[in-house]
């Protein structure tokens, strides 16, 4: 898969399929554009699809220092530009991915055609920000290691290991992050303040909730979608990690809505 260096960063991407229209996916915290290989496939007859590590994730650059949903944002425009993408794009995007492409949507309105966000995570609320600071000084301390059986627990239902060999390759890429990028990642998210950015998103937009997302349960997706003015609500029966454990239901779900709004 090819790189490129935009934006002070190296970012891995992959660009499939055809068609005039493209579909942006973003991965979730701790993924890659990996987690998008069971629904990528179902655009690729009709859309270009591009999909990449975001920066501090995957193969692409490791993040140090500040972070922000802006300069998240900012890289998908360096990528479509670098690609010679023009016109306007639909985005999806789960928990972190999918706080990154309703930002591109507040932040790229021109440019922006529908965007689709999963279980978003948009922030963290401020009771548990010390336990999550905490959570985050353990991991840079003693490595992923420390935290995988928490958060497979909570992120990765057992209930949805029914595809044991797709849970086991999902456990061993997620240890393999970097540590202190994960941590960047996640201060990130714990130092985010985005409800005046919601209301801003002006495109047709579709939050889904999962009902067996222990990490953001569908009450907290639904508060997202409250908080922008254009967004339907959906609740399917999936997770956290919803474009990896239930790959064409969330394709089946992202491509109804893209169709329902001409997008």
């Amino acid at each position: 898969m090819p790189f490129v260096e935009l934006n002070g960063v190296a970012l891995r991407y992959e660009l499939s399929g055809a068609g005039e229209r493209a579909l942006v996916l973003v991965h979730e915290m701790g993924g890659s554009l990996e987690s998008w290989d069971g629904a990528a496939p179902h655009f690729e007859g009709a859309r270009r699809v591009l999909r990449y590590d975001t920066r501090g994730a995957g193969m692409s650059q490791k993040a140090r220092g500040e972070l922000t949903f802006s300069t998240m944002a900012s890289d998908i425009a360096g990528l479509l530009d670098v690609l010679g993408i023009n016109g306007k794009v639909a985005l999806a995007g789960v928990a972190v991915g999918g706080a990154i492409a309703l930002q591109f949507a507040a932040q790229y309105p021109q440019r922006t055609s529908a965007v689709v966000a999963g279980s978003p995570a948009t922030g963290i609320a401020a009771a548990r920000r010390p336990a999550a600071l905490e959570r985050l000084a353990r991991i840079e301390a003693e490595g992923m290691s420390s935290v995988v059986d928490d958060a497979m627990l909570n992120g990765y239902v057992p209930e949805l290991r029914g595809d044991g060999k797709r849970f086991e390759q999902f456990r061993a890429r997620w240890l393999g992050n970097d540590p202190s990028s994960y941590a960047t990642i996640w201060r990130m998210l714990a130092n985010a303040e985005m409800q005046g950015m919601l209301g801003r998103i002006s495109c047709p937009a579709l939050v889904i909730g999962g009902r067996l997302d222990r990490v953001r349960p569908p009450a907290m997706a639904q508060e997202v979608a409250n908080a922008i003015p254009t967004a339907r609500y959906v609740e399917v029966d999936t997770g956290h990690y919803m474009a990896v454990q239930t790959p064409d239901l969330i394709a089946s779900c992202i491509d109804a809505f893209l169709k329902s709004v001409g997008a």
